[in-house]
């Protein structure tokens, strides 16, 4: 079927594209180094300061970029933001000083935002029975690229070199590129139809949508949930008695149960909408989700972790494929690039606040980064029992407002 062909080039262009997004990260110090940064402070704070600014910019953009789609298209948005990043990458390999990376890194979250244009271009496409799915598939890619991009990056880096890693990291964007353009077809459904109509749909009537807000919450606090773990995984796991030599290893193990887990919650949850309501699986899994966080909680030594991490995981990805669901059932077809947008500047939010809040946390307490996690999801399981509001079937639609 058309749809299948349609939701394997979003996927696979996103799987390649999130995995390209983060080939750098693995020598990015040692490049900044390369270029002449010698102490050790200076580079971590180049570091630091390059990995974040994009998507930082990136989460102030994504809804602008939506619903730019919303009107000209999604397809041409996709590709325009691949190709930027084709010529970024490429930037990359000729630059001279460490503001020449931070400022390409910038450029490159400016043209971003196209990780919620693969949601909206799937959701597009699938059938609206298959619309978990196809939310789910995606997500899966969104998850997977980026756990194996490090691996992928420092392989390639010690293969070919730091600067000529960064072609290599091009030529996956350009693979993207192509995946999209040759075998993508975009169904007639952008705001062009609704223009004709008198109006345009804002963010102020996406915002009104039903749940909506909501579900940027819910979104906004998984993300926060499951990044909080980076800044201090590795040091908890040593501070639960494990020898330092096999505290990475540990650590590598136990990230990689949660984003695999992770993705096979993003596939489970289509079936599960089948037989609950949306809100009832949203709290049910961030409930279970609180349940596997709190065997952190708990933890006397390693192997609790290891029961609890899968746990988490795969309720993580149920409830995140649900929310964004739930928040697709009631987009009109021309507000899908605005809507989608915005739940992504959600998400990347929670991505970047994160580490921050819970690395400042675990000066206090390491274990108590897990309690403010576990609270966390309690909190929004309440929140989404007490005001979700379920909608009738087929009312999908909001009024169309002139542009603000």
């Amino acid at each position: 079927m058309s749809w299948r062909k349609n939701l394997f080039a979003v996927t696979a262009a996103t799987f390649i594209g999130f995995t390209g997004f983060t080939l750098v990260m693995p020598f990015l110090p040692l490049y900044f180094q390369q270029l002449g940064v010698t102490d050790v402070g200076e580079i971590a704070l180049w570091s630091g300061l390059s990995l974040g600014v994009t998507p930082a910019i990136t989460a102030l953009m994504s809804p602008f970029w939506g619903r730019l789609a919303d009107r000209v298209g999604r397809k041409i948005m996709v590709e325009r933001a691949l190709v930027s990043f084709v010529i970024v990458m490429s930037a990359m390999a000729f630059v001279t000083r460490a503001w020449h990376v931070f400022a390409l890194r910038a450029v490159q979250g400016l043209f971003a935002g196209y990780g919620a244009l693969a949601l909206t271009m799937a959701t597009d496409v699938a059938p609206r029975d298959r619309t978990a799915f196809a939310i789910g598939t995606v997500q899966t890619a969104q998850r997977i690229g980026p756990a194996l991009g490090p691996v992928i990056g420092g392989t390639v880096a010690q293969l070919v070199g730091l600067r000529r890693a960064f072609f290599v990291t091009a030529a996956f964007y350009l693979v993207a590129v192509l995946l999209v353009f040759l075998m993508y077809h975009e169904p007639p459904t952008h705001a062009a139809t609704d223009v004709k109509q008198g109006g345009r749909i804002s963010f102020r009537n996406v915002l009104a949508l039903e749940n909506f807000i909501l579900l940027m919450v819910v979104v906004f606090g998984l993300q926060f949930v499951d990044r909080s773990f980076g800044p201090v995984l590795p040091l908890y796991i040593a501070e639960l008695g494990t020898s330092i030599d096999a505290v990475p290893i540990l650590s590598g193990v136990l990230f990689s149960i949660s984003a695999g887990c992770g993705a096979i919650g993003h596939h489970m949850c289509g079936a599960l909408l089948k037989r609950m309501s949306t809100r009832t699986l949203i709290v049910g899994s961030v409930g279970v989700a609180a349940i596997g966080i709190s065997a952190y909680v708990f933890a006397g030594a390693t192997g609790l972790l290891f029961v609890g991490t899968p746990i988490f995981g795969l309720a993580l990805g149920v409830a995140t494929t649900a929310a964004y669901t739930s928040a697709a059932a009631v987009f009109p077809p021309t507000a899908r690039g605005s809507g989608f947008g915005l739940l992504s500047t959600g998400s990347l939010a929670g991505l970047a606040i994160s580490p921050v809040v819970c690395g400042l946390l675990g000066t206090m307490s390491l274990r108590a980064v897990f309690v403010l996690d576990t609270i966390a999801l309690l909190f929004l399981a309440a929140l989404v029992r007490r005001l979700m509001v379920i909608r009738p079937s087929g009312a999908t639609s909001v009024p169309v407002a002139e542009e603000v």
